[in-house]
């Protein structure tokens, strides 16, 4: 005994459109945004003299107003990936008085992820990193030259060793 136009009284009405934000993006300063860009290119520094593996930095301030940068890079061992997380945690806290959020992966050492705030460290092994693809997930972030600062670094290293 369903008519028709009891299916039609039983139709929800269409939901109102949210909102659109006019200012998509960081809510920081310029200010606010060249110093979370120094500490991220600290990150990719350290990420470097450690031997990290396609590092990219991503620029996040007109994708979301939670952080500025995600550094990512990857390792090929669970010792490296662990060694590049404690030498940035301990650059970012010495030398850049920043203190670390949070931290998550290191039991596991396949992601870790050091959370500052207004930057985000993503360290990978190579299956982990491809198969959350971060890069695409985030592509709409613009991704920062950083091929200065990883020359540098990895000079430096070769320095060292030799």
């Amino acid at each position: 005994m369903n008519s028709e136009s009891d299916k039609q009284d039983k139709t929800p009405p269409p939901a109102a459109p949210l909102p659109q934000s006019e200012a998509v993006g960081s809510l920081a300063s310029p200010e606010q945004i060249e110093y979370s860009r120094a500490l991220a290119m600290a990150a990719v520094k350290c990420a470097a003299e450690n031997r990290g593996q396609d590092i990219i930095l991503l620029d996040l301030t007109q994708q979301t107003a939670l952080f500025d940068f995600f550094v990512i890079a990857s390792g090929s061992s669970r010792r490296q990936l662990t060694a590049m997380g404690e030498e940035i945690d301990r650059v970012l806290k010495h030398e850049h008085n920043e203190r670390r959020l949070s931290v998550a992966g290191y039991d596991e050492s396949r992601w870790i992820v050091l959370d500052y705030g207004n930057i985000v460290v993503h360290l990978f092994d190579e299956e982990t990193r491809e198969y959350y693809d971060l890069e695409s997930l985030w592509a709409d972030g613009k991704q920062v030259d950083i091929s200065q600062v990883v020359a540098e670094a990895s000079a430096h290293m070769a320095k060292l060793s030799e």
